[in-house]
């Protein structure tokens, strides 16, 4: 959720029968996000009991078997664990597309930002504003995002990573294991590219013919060209 510039987390709960009570109680909320298999009170049972205090309903559960249940609930979604995070996004902006083309005006401006989870700060989540970041290398089951100030290190995957830039045409894929920002690219050398904080990446043969011909459309022709 930290994640998406356009969520904001208000409030977490283990105990069902307190969030009965306490979402009872409160003012109404854009998106209620619950699971099924609860103790005491099933999550098919709680959401009848606050259904009305959302707009969007959202089940996320290991069990497919109450797929029907929240269809007669009229659930907005059912995520099915495990989920990546680009399924997740997906869901968001198919239910709150004007949120999405809010978004897509707001990564225009150098001030945009989102939250990630940093594992070299003991897996405390940082803010990573858009116009920092210098490249993002995939490496297995984690990435780096190498930044002007810093380097984090992140357990979620490249593609993940990339639809949450998709909509930023600063960022293009220069290697099958990095994304770059075009903004802090300072050399080409001969199929290499030296970035603003000194990292080299070298283009895969898929990505160079598109980062060259976006290198060539800002590339000012003299006599020696």
């Amino acid at each position: 959720i930290n994640a998406l510039s356009s969520l904001e987390l208000v409030q977490v709960y283990t105990d069902p029968l307190q969030a009965l009570t306490e979402i009872g109680s409160g003012q109404n909320v854009d998106i209620i996000f619950m699971d099924v298999d609860m103790p005491m009170i099933s999550g098919i049972e709680l959401s009848k009991a606050i259904a009305h205090k959302t707009s969007k309903l959202i089940f996320t559960t290991s069990h497919s078997k109450y797929a029907y249940e929240a269809f007669e609930m009229n659930a907005s979604a059912y995520l099915l664990k495990p989920y990546t995070f680009a399924r997740f996004a997906e869901t968001i902006n198919r239910l709150f597309p004007q949120v999405n083309d809010r978004r897509k005006i707001d990564l225009k401006n150098e001030e945009d930002h989102f939250f990630i989870r940093n594992k070299n700060d003991n897996n405390n989540l940082i803010k990573v504003r858009y116009n920092n970041i210098v490249a993002i290398e995939s490496l297995q089951n984690y990435v780096r995002i190498y930044t002007l100030d810093e380097t984090i290190v992140s357990y979620i995957g490249l593609s993940e990573i990339k639809e949450i830039l998709k909509d930023n045409s600063n960022f293009a894929q220069a290697h099958r294991s990095f994304v770059i920002s075009k903004n802090h690219i300072e050399k080409l050398e001969g199929n290499a590219l030296k970035m603003s904080n000194h990292l080299i990446v070298n283009l895969g043969n898929s990505y160079r013919d598109d980062i060259l011909s976006q290198i060539k459309e800002k590339t000012i022709k003299t006599g020696r060209s």
